[in-house]
């Protein structure tokens, strides 16, 4: 057997309380995408709005399903370790590796669109070697943030919040007093059936909540996670799911679907519409910008976590684990020099493989989604203490919403973006045959004593109150190393 060892869980002082956990899930999911969002779902017309509903339907329950299992698998790691203690070690690996991918090459389509608002300023005339040291900056800020420790990375991420979320809200509620119904054109504009563009909208609209597990990444260093982890990542997907459904009814409402189709700033068309000038839209371009930052800070401190904990299995090279001022100091380097190299790329001649990966990595992103809600329902089937009827068919339906959820999101990546995300999510194999031949392990590693018989809550209210008390945190399984043969 290996080392028996509890979670090394953060010191008083050194945790996030349930703000800066809400903000981190904020910030990681509202970045630089949604300022073009409502330009995206301008061809399909105002149905995109129901594909939206329906969506957010399946985000909220993808967010409820992490509260769970945050509560049924204490510590860092998210996917990794639900996936880990449902499925064996390989899938653990395969999340973990999945999840890694995603977060290091979308820090660097983050920061490509952040450097565009940027050049609204400065650079006007796009000068390539201007653009990557502004490109390159903007990585490494955010790293120097993380540095500093948990604390700054939280404080940091709260201000980028609100400073984003209040001209976003502001925007929303104040647009809605300015709708046209002229501006919004036929309800289905995409030149299909309806269906289709429901299925079409809906793809936009499903790639908007990537990062809504984001807490449950970070639970081991939340301050009392079985209450604010669950808290934040419900809380915080609600508040996007309002600044996304009536921000966008208030641009489709200002700005006539003709021009939203070509425009590349929505949002700042429509603070200019609202206000009459365009010193509106200039604001929303420094928000942008702001946005951008805000969600760099916590995406560079979840792709340092997430290989963080799975080093601490031996799930990931061991270099990972280490800490400095009790941050994953190693992954947050290696993640962002990597991140640096592939922006370098997007601004030469490698354009295509930039596209490429920015292409695979919206399949890496889903696939620990669909393993979660997998673990969860796994968990549901095979537990073995009763429960009633109905609570079990409440909680298999919000679990079975969060999998059809992923699975829409994984059909919605398209052919292309499913080839390359397979073959990067495979590339991972290779890497999980030598740390099992470093580690001299072999065979599966085993689930906790627990991870089968710990009942789901059975009340709304117990998405943020557990019912009973968590599963004891000495058990080693899913925070320590695995076993060993």
């Amino acid at each position: 057997m290996g080392d028996m060892t509890t979670p090394s869980l953060p010191k008083q002082g050194k945790h996030l309380g349930l703000p800066a956990a809400s903000a981190l899930v904020v910030g990681s999911v509202i970045g630089t995408g949604v300022f073009g969002l409502p330009t995206a779902l301008a061809a399909f017309g105002p149905i995109s709005l129901v594909a939206f509903i329906l969506v957010t339907i399946g985000a909220i329950a993808l967010a409820i399903v992490f509260g769970w299992l945050t509560k049924r698998v204490p510590g860092s790691g998210g996917p990794y370790l639900y996936a880990r203690d449902a499925f064996g070690e390989f899938a653990g690996f395969l999340n973990a590796w999945s999840y890694w991918l995603t977060a290091w090459a979308g820090n660097a389509a983050i920061v490509v669109a952040l450097t565009g608002y940027v050049e609204v300023f400065i650079n006007t005339d796009h000068n390539v070697l201007w653009s990557i040291v502004i490109a390159v900056a903007c990585l490494w800020i955010p790293v120097l943030i993380n540095v500093l420790g948990l604390r700054s990375m939280g404080g940091a991420q709260v201000v980028f919040t609100i400073l984003k979320i209040v001209p976003l809200a502001l925007i929303a509620i104040i647009g809605l007093f300015f709708l046209n119904p002229a501006n919004f054109g036929p309800f289905n504009s995409s030149g299909t059936d309806g269906w289709t563009a429901l299925a079409g909208a809906g793809a936009v609209a499903l790639f908007a909540y990537l990062g809504i597990e984001t807490a449950s990444v970070a639970a081991g260093r939340v301050r009392n996670p079985d209450k604010n982890v669950p808290r934040a990542t419900i809380y915080g997907t609600l508040a996007c799911a309002v600044v996304y459904i009536l921000g966008t009814l208030a641009v489709f409402g200002t700005v006539s679907n003709s021009d939203l189709r070509t425009s590349t700033a929505p949002f700042s068309d429509a603070a200019d519409a609202i206000f009459s000038g365009t010193w509106a839209g200039q604001v929303i371009a420094v928000v942008a910008i702001v946005s951008g930052l805000g969600c760099l800070v916590g995406w560079t401190f979840i792709v340092g976590e997430m290989p963080h904990a799975a080093a601490k299995d031996g799930m990931f090279p061991r270099v990972f684990a280490r800490e400095a001022r009790g941050m994953p100091i190693v992954g947050i380097l290696v993640s962002t020099i990597f991140a640096t190299l592939l922006t370098i790329l997007a601004y030469t001649s490698f354009e295509q493989v930039f596209t490429m990966v920015v292409l695979l990595t919206v399949f890496t992103a889903v696939v620990p989604y669909l393993f979660s809600a997998a673990a969860q329902i796994y968990w549901l089937l095979s537990r073995t203490r009763s429960t009633s009827w109905p609570h079990f068919a409440r909680d298999m339906v919000v679990s079975v919403l969060a999998l059809a959820f992923s699975f829409w999101a994984l059909i919605g990546t398209g052919a292309e973006a499913t080839f390359y995300g397979a073959i990067a999510f495979l590339l991972g194999v290779p890497l999980y045959v030598w740390l099992k031949v470093s580690n001299r392990r072999h065979g599966i590693t085993t689930t906790t004593p627990w991870s089968t018989s710990v009942v789901v809550p059975d009340t709304p209210a117990a998405l943020v109150t557990p019912s009973e008390p968590s599963p004891p945190l000495t058990e080693p399984a899913t925070a320590g190393k695995g076993t060993q043969s």
